[in-house]
């Protein structure tokens, strides 16, 4: 039985999709604001424009007339991420190192040459990898893994998510990439979601979706990663607290990865983040939200 009353007490705490959108987007997001979130390209301006830390763009192109000029302005990097300014779940996304000035190499040992990429940017400004009828692509730096987290696992790059209600943090984890996610943070293709300890900033358990179970090691490296500190957890928490103040929403995801030089630096914001978050920390959201929101907003 007291396993049964956990399970019901931890169900009644957790937040569905349904309440989030009633009790939180809808009435915490202003709409207008929302469209502001989508757009990658117009949120990293924002924040920029305010001493926010951010992977630096080399350029954006919204017009297919303009790709062969702008790869030209950038043949002298040697790698770069190229992404959709209203893309979501890592679609369209490529991570390239160069081989030649006219042919790079993808993260998954793919290879495209000019044309292709040429055809790949075409594609993001057509809408192929958004809900938008047009989009831009974005070129920007590389992020290269913190070692905290390359040595629990090499492939790919971990981001952070921080939940952010009324200007202030109230939940957080770590995405993490495994063989089955491709080398990707994104927890619908595989990746696993790891608890952060809110004040301590220490990892706690990790919830892997594929097997539906809380793990202490990481299910393809076997490295133990329970325990371990995030590194400039205080600095990420205020940058997600400036995050906040610069956006007119009271509800949102503020994604954030770590380079190894550069330290914690935001990667996206989320007018609607989803609610694993509850399944990493084995912890439902509904608690928290009740002490920060008056039921009469």
């Amino acid at each position: 039985m007291k396993y049964i009353d956990r399970i019901l007490a931890l169900q009644e705490n957790v937040i569905g999709m349904n309440e989030r959108n009633y009790r939180l987007i809808n009435r915490l997001n202003p709409h207008k604001y929302q469209r502001i979130a989508k757009d990658k390209s117009i949120c990293k301006k924002l924040l920029g424009e305010n001493g926010i830390p951010l992977p630096k763009t080399f350029c954006v192109i919204d017009s297919v007339r303009d790709i062969e000029k702008q790869l030209d302005s950038i043949i002298h990097v040697m790698d770069f991420v190229v992404k959709p300014a209203a893309g979501s779940g890592g679609k369209g996304v490529l991570i390239l190192a160069k081989v030649d000035n006219n042919l790079w190499e993808t993260s998954e040992g793919k290879f495209y040459d000019r044309d292709k990429l040429v055809k790949h940017i075409s594609n993001i400004l057509f809408g192929k990898f958004s809900s938008s009828t047009f989009d831009k692509a974005m070129i920007e730096y590389r992020v290269k893994p913190h070692p905290c987290f390359s040595q629990i696992y090499k492939a790919g790059l971990s981001d952070c998510r921080v939940i952010v209600l009324n200007g202030q943090p109230v939940m957080a984890m770590l995405r993490m990439p495994t063989d089955k996610s491709l080398g990707k943070a994104n927890l619908k293709t595989g990746a696993i979601g790891l608890g952060i300890d809110l004040h301590k900033g220490r990892l706690t358990k990790g919830y892997n979706q594929a097997t539906d179970e809380m793990v202490s090691r990481h299910p393809d490296s076997k490295v133990l990663f329970e325990g371990l500190l995030v590194p400039y957890w205080e600095r990420v928490k205020e940058i997600s607290v400036a995050v906040a103040s610069v956006f007119p929403l009271n509800y949102l995801g503020v994604d954030l990865v770590f380079d190894e030089k550069l330290g914690p630096l935001v990667l996206d914001i989320n007018s609607r983040p989803g609610m694993q978050i509850q399944n990493a920390n084995a912890t439902g959201l509904k608690k928290i939200i009740n002490n920060e929101i008056i039921e009469e907003i």
